[in-house]
């Protein structure tokens, strides 16, 4: 077996941390650096002033030694207690210093050549050592301080950006899904007396950004929309005008296709008003399943289904779809009901149009799938969601994209959850998760023929 990887906790990953730690190193390398001058040069200067002190005692008690005059206090010839290669190097006839522990005090011996023995003096260095002892405290206490002084600065220092890091980032967030009304509006970039540095710059550029893409986007849908108006007079005429011409095939063709720039046109106008967010919902309580039950057979009744099954899979022209309806556990949900029938009508549509009967609807709770069996959606449906005018024709099938991004956009504004995905043994499946309501006493509209 392969060892374990060791992972690194996530929150060590952000900025603030990273920041923290590498402020720490470098205060404590700068603390340890800066503590260990000033150790050696103090201990240093403390070593250097002790030995002073104790060659001159020892210079005194060599004098006395040599005038026949009684030793100092602290001196004297051949001392038991004198270090053994102190003694060793007065015997070679030059002078020394060297600090040991002597009755259990810290002294400082400097020996010299008398006569073939050693003279010594001692003084004590108890004082020496609780000043370096003192000093060195100081230096780490001060060293800790300093570092937590500085820490704390630089984090709050550091928070400060990523703080509007986030803010940004929350912002660009909002923007991608769908609120171009977000922006970071942040304070350095509305005026010019204050500086801006490199988080001002970014924010100032997605608020830009942003209110850009919105404009483009408004415009877009008021473009589409004004289109979509000034079509739909010439069309109900038109209309109206096919529907006077002989029978016969081509009047037949021409029937048909002004029906479908009519579906076209009113697609367009629904588009419009989901992308300006004018459609209000009007929720009720309903029990799933003969609502799904309905759609089927408005579906199945109104030809649309046939007419797509026949482009798009081969079936005879006037064959009626396979479409099977299994309600594994059926709810209640509050919701639209014209809402969601057009985009359960959607998803059947575009499921004949484009994969291979039998569709099959499920009902599962508030979870409804629509399922055919044809080659799936496409890479790039699954990877982004549908995208208008965009279509991958399959077996001469043929569309504008606009079916499943109203489905998309309906769900949307009843609050569902509209999901595609491809199934294991092939066939496209779309998933609407429904907010389930609790069952209560209140009137229930069901829809069964």
């Amino acid at each position: 077996m392969s060892a374990r990887r060791f992972r690194v906790p996530a929150w060590t990953a952000r900025l603030t941390w990273k920041a923290a730690a590498f402020i720490a190193v470098m205060c404590c390398a700068l603390a340890a650096l800066l503590g260990a001058l000033v150790h050696v040069s103090v201990t240093h200067q403390t070593v250097g002033q002790a030995r002073e002190k104790a060659l001159t005692k020892l210079e005194d008690a060599t004098r006395a030694y040599e005038a026949g005059d009684p030793l100092p206090p602290g001196s004297g010839i051949d001392p038991a207690a004198l270090p053994a290669s102190l003694r060793a190097l007065a015997l070679t006839g030059r002078h020394g210093t060297v600090v040991t522990d002597h009755y259990g005090r810290p002294t400082m011996w400097a020996a010299g050549p008398a006569d073939d023995r050693a003279i010594a003096a001692t003084i004590d260095y108890s004082q020496s050592v609780r000043t370096i002892t003192g000093l060195d405290r100081a230096i780490v206490g001060s060293s800790v301080l300093a570092i937590a002084v500085t820490l704390l600065i630089g984090v709050f220092g550091v928070t400060r950006v990523t703080r509007r890091l986030h803010q940004t980032a929350t912002v660009a967030r909002r923007i991608s899904a769908g609120d171009l009304d977000a922006r970071v509006n942040d304070p350095r970039t509305k005026g010019s007396s204050r500086p801006q540095d490199e988080v001002a710059t970014v924010s100032g550029a997605l608020d830009t950004m942003a209110s850009t893409l919105q404009g483009k986007l408004l415009s877009e849908q008021r473009f589409t929309a004004d289109v979509a108006h000034e079509l739909r007079t010439p069309l109900t005429g038109l209309h109206a005008a096919a529907e006077l011409l002989p029978p016969g095939r081509p009047t037949h063709l021409v029937q048909d296709r002004v029906r479908a720039m009519r579906l076209l046109t009113e697609d367009l106008l629904e588009i419009s008003r989901l992308d300006a967010g004018s459609e209000k919902i009007q929720p009720d309580l309903h029990r799933l399943g003969p609502l799904a039950e309905r759609v089927v057979r408005m579906v199945r009744g109104s030809g649309a289904a046939a007419e797509a099954s026949a482009s798009g899979a081969g079936e005879p022209q006037h064959a009626e779809p396979r479409t099977e309806l299994a309600i594994m556990r059926d709810a209640y949900v509050e919701t639209d009901r014209r809402r969601l029938e057009r985009v359960l009508g959607n998803l059947l549509v575009n499921a004949h149009k484009h994969g291979r009967a039998p569709v099959v609807v499920t009902v599962d709770g508030p979870v409804v799938t629509v399922r055919d069996h044809g080659a799936g959606y496409p890479e790039y449906l699954l990877a982004h969601g549908p995208q208008r005018f965009r279509t991958e024709p399959r077996a001469g099938a043929k569309g504008h994209g606009l079916g499943l991004t109203i489905a998309v956009g309906q769900a949307g504004a009843i609050h569902a959850r509209l999901t595609f995905s491809n199934a294991p043994d092939g066939g496209a499946v779309a998933t609407l998760t429904l907010p389930e309501a609790p069952e209560s006493d209140a009137p229930v509209n069901i829809y069964a023929e």
